[in-house]
């Protein structure tokens, strides 16, 4: 099984994937902080609230999930670290594991995927951990699809 060391997020390197929401240091609003899409008249925003429950590197990664038509943004309420594992398209349309990146995103920083991103579930470290999250979703399959990973394209993920 291969290996990917898992590195801490930074706006550079996240880039390719979607945006990283860090906590304004100062007093104010700040708007427009990540590029949220919907590519579906009939899909609506779900601000959705979720539960994980805590997972320790190394991590053995089976599958990935995306969405297609839609932005997905998480933003920790109450975790300490989470791991955001990510990579774009290969060319039959899967994952490209070959390209794989993991990230370690901090208890005050949130993250929003572009559409159609290849992301391993959410995953908490150093304990449970909620978040809310906001995809456009119309309740039919096309919301989420799903790949599991052939063996020879599973990771190992370490820190």
């Amino acid at each position: 099984m291969k290996i990917v060391t898992a590195r801490p997020i930074d706006n550079d390197s996240f880039a390719p994937y979607g945006q990283l929401l860090d906590v304004p240091a100062g007093p104010g609003r700040y708007d427009f902080q990540a590029e949220l899409f919907n590519g579906r008249a009939d899909a609506r925003p779900n601000l959705l609230l979720a539960s994980a429950e805590a997972s320790a590197l190394p991590l053995k990664i089976e599958r990935m999930e995306r969405h297609p038509q839609s932005s997905q943004a998480f933003f920790p309420l109450e975790a300490a670290r989470y791991i955001v594992m990510v990579c774009p398209d290969a060319a039959d349309g899967g994952p490209d594991m070959a390209r794989l990146d993991a990230f370690i995103v901090g208890a005050t920083q949130g993250i929003n995927y572009n559409p159609g991103i290849w992301h391993h579930p959410l995953t908490a470290l150093d304990g449970a951990a909620k978040f809310a999250a906001l995809v456009w979703e119309n309740g039919t399959e096309a919301d989420t699809e799903w790949y599991s990973l052939a063996p020879d394209q599973r990771r190992r993920i370490e820190s």
